[in-house]
């Protein structure tokens, strides 16, 4: 027994260690967003003498956040609700028919997960380019070609624990096949479509890749922004990790969010 407790106490021990470890680096960034350049290099792990507020002030007009907090948000929320809404109209009909075809229509978007983007992004972004799609709706086509696989893959995982006798119910009673997918079955594929939207949002919403591939500085989303900035301020860390600051403020904010509803996913799909 005594045994037992050591072991738990040297778990907990390591568990802070390990926790104080974890959050260093956002200790150092925040602390730092509020000295001056000068004494970031005088004294880098203590606190500040006084809180320059001003960093913020200046680093949130010149990372121009509204803008890009806006684009973010526009090309995540778009992306994200047509690749549950087509994802899951795909899977559940891959699911309901059971034949050769529906089973290598399956493994192909399963074997397009593994598919790097680097092997298709001069051909891709030369196709778009050709239909004068390097923008933002040619980016939210992007990530729903690359999102898709995988939430197709959840949906028609998650179908077959639905029995099929809710269509025939819903057959008999004289709903179309979409009524039948969209007020019965979409409403059960609620822990999926969390999952689905939780994992997807957190890709694109921090992607860079595709953004500085294809959008303009006026489209530039927060991560590409943050970028340009980064390199207009390399020597100006007071004012870099400022805007810093700023751009993960809306990610810490959806992480605790989203920790809350990846939980309820999970235990509503335990009890289904």
């Amino acid at each position: 027994m005594e045994k037992k407790k050591g072991q738990l106490i040297w778990l907990q021990v390591f568990a802070i260690l390990l926790g104080l470890l974890w959050i260093s680096p956002f200790y150092l960034m925040v602390v730092n967003a509020f000295k001056t350049k000068r004494e970031i290099f005088s004294d880098v792990l203590g606190l500040p003498s006084e809180f320059a507020f001003e960093n913020f002030v200046q680093a949130f007009i010149d990372l121009q956040f509204v803008s890009s907090f806006f684009n973010s948000l526009f090309i995540t929320v778009v992306s994200i609700a047509i690749i549950i809404f087509f994802s899951s109209m795909g899977g559940y009909a891959l699911a309901r028919n059971k034949s050769k075809l529906s089973g290598v229509i399956l493994m192909v978007f399963v074997a397009a997960m593994l598919i790097p983007f680097q092997a298709v992004m001069i051909p891709l972004i030369s196709l778009f380019g050709q239909f004068d799609m390097l923008n933002r709706v040619g980016l939210i086509f992007m990530y729903l070609g690359f999102g898709s696989s995988l939430a197709i893959f959840l949906y028609h995982g998650a179908m077959t624990a639905i029995s099929k006798t809710i269509d025939e119910a819903a057959t008999i009673d004289g709903a179309s096949k979409f009524q039948t997918f969209w007020h019965i079955i979409f409403p059960l594929l609620k822990p999926i479509s969390v999952t689905v939207g939780i994992l997807n949002v957190i890709w694109i919403w921090n992607d860079f890749l595709l953004p500085s591939l294809i959008l303009s500085d006026a489209e530039a989303t927060i991560p590409l922004r943050m970028f340009m900035f980064f390199g207009q301020y390399t020597r100006q860390w007071h004012l870099a990790l400022a805007g810093l600051t700023i751009a993960i403020i809306p990610v810490i904010i959806f992480y605790f969010v989203a920790q809350k509803q990846i939980i309820k996913g999970v235990s509503d799909g335990a009890v289904k």
